[in-house]
């Protein structure tokens, strides 16, 4: 049972969007454990706004 403590939701945001000011901002959710992965996720993924795969950084 304590295994599933270790593991938290976290979001992911895209750092292009971010940049250009753009009227929308790709999120996604997903899950990490957060004692083997201590710094924050950093995942290529699909934007819509986009329209091509770009960096999508973890937020608090």
């Amino acid at each position: 049972m304590a295994k599933a403590l270790n593991r938290i939701q976290v979001i992911l945001e895209c750092t292009e969007c971010r940049k250009n000011d753009k009227p929308g901002v790709s999120r996604y959710v997903t899950i990490k454990n957060k004692r083997n992965t201590t710094a924050r996720v950093e995942l290529m993924k699909y934007c819509k706004y986009e329209k091509v795969h770009t960096m999508h950084r973890e937020i608090k």
